[in-house]
């Protein structure tokens, strides 16, 4: 996405994805893990799953900015055999060359959309380019039974992100127990199975809006209790209500 906001952007939430993305113009400002950043004209922003975050203009000439949201799994994937669990960026603004370079393709096809090759050679650049901020990723191993036990878990929260899904259904698919399958899904994915499965229903949701379903209605084919319950879940993920999203989002 590219957005310009010339004051309160966001209020706090988190993504269940990287956002990665760097700021054009004006002073990008905002709080995470307990500080308060400020990006300026050039400079890349890693924010990593589940990182609680914000947003606002730090001048009152607002600012302009690029952001991609990556799954964690096709970073995962991407890195393979090289990486035993997800790279963590340390510093949350930088001045990266080689992430910058990485991203600025994602943009070039904004209006037109990613083919899938191209695609997948931005996502093989930017993994290799976030590997290099975290060398100890590398060093950590992984287990290729957890791996695909994760993998099932989160195909299946995928496709059935509308039904309720207990505990004992993903003991069964994986082989692992609960606990276990929640450590491996983190340390691979950077979230938990719930919160996966909470913003796979959020997605649903905003596809729904996007084709001028009402909010219940759009709860309701999302699997969400009702309306209510949308609503809390959708401001946790994104920093604003299901109406100012459908709003800003109007005719996209």
């Amino acid at each position: 996405m590219e957005a310009f906001f010339g004051g309160h952007a966001y209020d706090p939430h988190r993504h269940d994805t990287y956002a990665i993305g760097y700021t054009l113009s004006g002073v990008q400002s905002f709080d995470c893990r307990g500080a308060k950043m400020d990006s300026t004209a050039g400079k890349v922003i890693v924010i990593h799953p589940d990182e609680v975050h914000n947003g606002r203009s730090g001048v009152e000439t607002g600012f302009r900015y690029r952001m991609l949201y990556i799954e964690p799994f096709m970073i995962r994937d991407a890195l393979g055999a090289r990486a035993g669990s997800l790279p963590f960026v340390r510093d949350v603004v930088t001045d990266d060359p080689r992430l910058l370079s990485a991203l600025r393709p994602a943009f070039e096809a904004l209006d037109n959309g990613l083919q899938g090759l191209e695609m997948d050679q931005i996502v093989v650049a930017i993994a290799d380019a976030l590997l290099a901020r975290d060398p100890s990723a590398a060093k950590r191993s992984r287990s290729v039974t957890c791996a695909r036990a994760v993998e099932r878990a989160r195909q299946f929260l995928h496709e059935h992100f509308g039904e309720t899904v207990g505990s004992e259904q993903l003991e069964a698919i994986t082989g692992l127990d609960r606990y276990s399958l929640a450590r491996h899904f983190r340390q691979q994915l950077g979230t938990s199975p719930y919160r996966y499965l909470t913003m796979r229903r959020l997605d649903q949701a905003k596809r729904s809006m996007r084709e001028g379903a009402s909010l219940a209605d759009a709860a309701f084919s999302s699997g969400f209790a009702d309306q209510s319950h949308m609503t809390r879940q959708f401001k946790q993920a994104y920093g604003m209500t299901p109406g100012r999203w459908r709003a800003i989002n109007a005719g996209n």
